[in-house]
């Protein structure tokens, strides 16, 4: 059977004071894991919810109805929308 991990190769250094060690490693001795596993693991779904409040929008009800309408009937192409297109054009590179 292959394995479907990714490999690891990255490296990250942190420094902390002794009784931080000390903290993290008896949690990760807690929840049977290494100090790295433990450690990066908390890290990550930190950084999940981090990103998700970021980039996630919710909308009242009313702002809902507002969006859906504006995608169902979108407004008439005008000069100045065209002009908003363009710069968005220029200033966001993908």
């Amino acid at each position: 059977m292959a394995n479907t991990e990714p490999v690891k190769q990255e490296r990250m250094h942190i420094r902390l004071d002794a009784l931080s060690k000390q903290k993290l490693e008896r949690a990760a001795t807690y929840a049977h894991k290494s100090l790295s596993e433990f450690v990066l693991n908390h890290a990550l779904t930190a950084a999940d919810e981090v990103i998700h409040k970021h980039e996630t929008l919710t909308l009242k009800q009313t702002d809902w109805e507002v969006f859906l309408d504006a995608l169902e009937n979108p407004p008439q192409s005008s000069p100045r929308l065209k002009q908003a297109f363009a710069e968005h054009k220029k200033r966001v590179q993908r």
